[in-house]
């Protein structure tokens, strides 16, 4: 019996690091991986994707797919209960590592009728909807505030990577004493974007022939809705968007916190775009913003360096 692994991102930008992870931790026995491209969108049903009809095609009876979220394969409940017949007429099991349906035996069925149990259906359909609504008002959400941003004259997207042509300009500038900050200012670029060209130049830069990097695992914190709000209109590296938009909301009276589950860097760089929520840059300090990044600021300084 196999073990079959299906990945997929939505972007070109995204990675499957996260995925990567979780089906490590996971302990799979001799995975054989399918990939999609990437930027197969999640809207394509699941059914119509290339490298999940490649692994339905190599399936045998008997063998488990594993992914890391459900979010990574199906979208609401109709993908969800296809995919669940086409698995089960194929006697083919289902393994999800993370999220609200790790915990479920998705395959149950009725020991008689082999249909789907009333509960599991139900189960599925409801934390399928749910999870649609969350995602649906966290893209309203962004996209109200990049519309915001827009009218005050910001331009939101990523910015480019620096040219070639003046990555020598760039890495000279900063040997003499020149900002990340001023460098990314002056070339129109991402803070990011000049990190990468002068990554060998930074002072904690290591030699790679002193040993692979360790490895930090996802932690999560709670971050306060003020918080999210302010990030959600804010440019961030790909990693960071993905945290944000993976959270998970949770209502607190007449506001909400982000659940939000990232390696610690991560953590750190979302602290560091909030910091205009303290004042500064002829911006004002609203009490109720700068309290919450301090909120998040003292649960982020608790984590292991």
């Amino acid at each position: 019996m196999a073990n079959l692994v299906y990945k997929r991102v939505s972007a070109d930008q995204q990675s499957t690091a996260r995925q990567d992870l979780v089906l490590v931790e996971a302990g799979i026995e001799d995975p054989i991986v399918f990939e999609e491209d990437p930027g197969t969108s999640s809207r394509l049903h699941p059914l119509q994707r290339p490298k999940f009809r490649e692994l339905l095609t190599y399936a045998r009876p008997g063998d488990t797919v594993h992914i890391s979220e459900m979010f990574r394969l199906v979208r609401g409940n109709q993908h969800i209960l296809d995919v669940l017949e086409v698995l089960h007429r194929d006697q083919l099991a289902l393994r999800i590592h993370d999220g609200a349906f790790s915990a479920m035996d998705l395959t149950a069925r009725h020991p008689r009728t082999g249909e789907l149990l009333s509960t599991v259906k139900f189960m599925v359909q409801t934390l399928a909807a749910a999870g649609e609504l969350q995602r649906d008002l966290q893209r309203e959400l962004t996209y109200d505030g990049l519309r915001a941003a827009e009218a005050k004259g910001a331009k939101g997207g990523r910015r480019p990577a620096v040219a070639a042509a003046q990555t020598a300009d760039v890495r000279t500038a900063y040997l003499e004493g020149r900002s990340i900050a001023a460098l990314a200012r002056d070339h129109g670029v991402s803070r990011g974007a000049i990190r990468t060209a002068v990554a060998d130049l930074l002072p904690d830069h290591t030699d790679s022939e002193e040993g692979p990097p360790v490895l930090e695992l996802p932690v999560t914190l709670d971050m306060p809705g003020k918080v999210a709000d302010y990030l959600r209109t804010t440019e961030l590296e790909p990693a960071e968007r993905a945290a944000l938009d993976q959270g998970v909301t949770v209502r607190r009276g007449q506001g909400y916190t982000l659940r939000v589950s990232a390696v610690p860097a991560v953590h750190r760089q979302l602290l560091a775009r909030c910091q205009p929520l303290d004042g500064g840059q002829g911006l004002p300090a609203v009490p109720a913003q700068r309290k919450a990044r301090r909120e998040y600021e003292n649960r982020v300084s608790a984590l292991a360096p």
